[in-house]
C-alpha cells in the first residue's frame, strides 16, 4: 500500500481528479487529498458532486491553506503526488517555486525530497509561457508532466473508459500498476 498525495486544482477536467481517487481507493492505497477553491466551484459544475461526496472519497482531507498538515512537511512520508487536473496556474507557481497553498507546498515537497510528482496538464492551445513553465518542470527528473490523451488503441466504450486509461498509466510513474490498465500489444490479425 502506498501514500500518495492528491491534488486538484481548478482546471476543467475535474473527473480525472475524482477518477484517481476512486482508482486509488479500489487499489486500497493511502489517499491524501487537498483540493483548491477553484477545483470545488469545477467540480460542482462539472460533476454536481458535493464536497461531502468526494471527501469521503479520501484518506484524509486537508483544507487548501492548512499548513500545519502533515503533508506540508518534508518529514512526513509519501510516495509520491499527482496533479489531477493540474491547471496552467498551478504549473507556473511550481515551475517558479511558489507554494502559497498547501497543493503548492506539497508538490514543492516532493520536489525538494526527490519523490514522483504527476502533472496531469489540462489545457489547450499551449501558449509559449505555458510550455517555458513546462520545460523548467520537465528538468526535475521526478517530475512526470502527462497530458491525459485519449488511448484509442484500448477502444473505450465510454467516457469513464478514456479517463482510467490516462489514470492507469499516470498512476504506472508512482509505481502503482492499475489492471485496468490497456497496454499496446500491437496489431491484431
Amino acid at each position: 500500500m502506498k501514500r500518495i498525495v492528491i491534488g486538484i486544482s481548478g482546471a476543467s477536467g475535474s473527473i480525472y481528479g475524482i477518477r484517481t481517487l476512486i482508482r486509488l481507493k479500489e487499489l486500497n492505497h493511502e489517499r491524501y487529498l487537498v483540493i483548491t477553491s477553484a477545483a470545488w466551484q469545477v467540480i460542482k459544475d462539472e460533476l454536481n458532486l458535493s464536497k461531502e461526496e468526494v471527501i469521503s472519497l479520501a484518506t484524509k482531507y486537508y483544507e487548501e491553506f492548512d499548513f500545519t498538515a502533515p503533508i506540508a512537511s518534508g518529514s512526513y512520508p509519501t510516495d509520491g503526488m499527482i496533479i489531477a487536473p493540474c491547471s496552467m496556474k498551478t504549473v507556473a507557481a511550481i515551475a517558479n517555486g511558489i507554494s502559497n497553498n498547501l497543493l503548492l507546498r506539497a508538490a514543492d515537497i516532493c520536489i525538494k525530497e526527490k519523490r514522483p510528482l504527476v502533472l496531469l496538464i489540462r489545457e489547450t492551445p499551449l501558449s509559449t509561457i505555458h510550455l517555458k513553465n513546462l520545460y523548467i518542470l520537465s528538468k526535475i527528473p521526478t517530475i512526470t508532466i502527462f497530458p491525459p490523451l485519449p488511448a484509442w488503441y484500448s477502444k473505450p466504450v465510454d467516457l469513464i473508459d478514456v479517463v482510467d486509461q490516462s489514470i492507469a498509466r499516470a498512476l504506472r510513474y508512482l509505481g502503482i500498476e492499475d489492471p485496468k490498465l490497456r497496454i499496446w500489444k500491437g496489431y491484431e490479425d
